[in-house]
């Protein structure tokens, strides 16, 4: 199971960011299969240059079950660190864990366009507005 810590590791073991877009890119590829009825404008991540997509459904362990895809490869990579940090976790350790953080020993932000990474923020908001509503007792979105 991939981990934020285990993310970190693999960026490190990179020799540049050439070798981590690729990593990015496997890591993207490597998201499960995204409901192709859920691919509509219920689910779209408003404020990508790319089109994104989240679902979210609460477990019978009140984690969190997250997929998501895009029509850009590197946007899966960046989706899939997304769901490393957030995927199968309850609500409130989705609202806790600092995302920015973590991103910032990645180093991801500063590599990414500036379009990219406004998305990115928009997918992580997008995200804990789930969390949120989760929160409250809302059992499927």
């Amino acid at each position: 199971m991939m981990t934020p810590e285990k993310v970190i590791r693999n960026f490190n073991r990179c020799v540049d960011w050439e070798e981590r877009y690729l990593y990015l890119i496997e890591l993207g590829e490597r998201l499960d299969e995204y409901p192709a009825e859920k691919q509509d404008d219920d689910h779209l991540v408003a404020g990508c240059q790319s089109q994104v997509w989240v679902c979210s459904k609460l477990d019978e362990h009140g984690k969190i079950a997250l997929k998501a895809t895009s029509d850009s490869s590197i946007v899966k990579g960046v989706l899939s660190l997304v769901l490393v940090a957030y995927n199968n976790q309850s609500a409130e350790d989705v609202l806790s864990f600092d995302i920015h953080n973590w991103f910032e020993q990645l180093d991801i932000k500063s590599h990414l366009t500036p379009g990219r990474t406004q998305g990115l923020e928009a997918i992580v908001k997008s995200v804990r507005s789930l969390a949120f509503t989760y929160q409250q007792g809302v059992p499927t979105l």
